[in-house]
């Protein structure tokens, strides 16, 4: 049986284990998790049977977002993102984007939140996605909720 965080290596006994039900793949830093992520996985979980979130490693946040960040160590937030109801399996992965977990992964569905578009997406992503047959959505944000926005209210006061 698989536990809730899943070493990307076997993110194919995922899709293998639910190979009659929609899974549903989202991925992201998740480095100080708010209501803004908690509502936006609620959303995503919605749409299939099972969820599974792609975690970025440290070292691909430390590109990602810069030298300070992550606040959160990989495996603090892969924990913190597991004991979400919402979500069924964490994989930690260490590249930039997602193309190649979801080559392992062939989820049904690509879920992204409402600051990303179709045509904004990574096209090495959205080529993986098609090869798969994944679907792509993106779901409404909840307005005012980052997590840049809480380092900078942090760092301010």
């Amino acid at each position: 049986m698989l536990g809730k965080i899943v070493p990307e290596a076997d993110a194919a006994v995922i899709r293998k284990s639910y190979a009659e039900q929609r899974v549903v793949f989202t991925n992201g830093c998740f480095d100080i998790l708010h209501v803004g992520h908690i509502r936006y996985l609620a959303a995503a979980k919605q749409l299939g049977d099972i969820l599974v979130v792609g975690l970025n490693s440290d070292d691909s946040v430390r590109q990602l977002k810069g030298p300070d960040r992550p606040i959160n160590s990989e495996a603090d937030r892969a924990e913190i993102v597991a004991a979400l109801a919402a979500v069924d399996h964490v994989v930690i992965f260490e590249e930039l984007r997602v193309s190649r977990l979801v080559t392992l992964l062939k989820p049904d569905l690509y879920v992204k939140g409402g600051d990303y578009s179709i045509d904004s997406l990574d096209h090495g992503e959205v080529d993986a996605l098609r090869s798969v047959g994944a679907e792509i959505k993106i779901v409404p944000l909840v307005p005012g909720r980052s997590t840049t926005r809480l380092i900078n209210a942090i760092q301010n006061t």
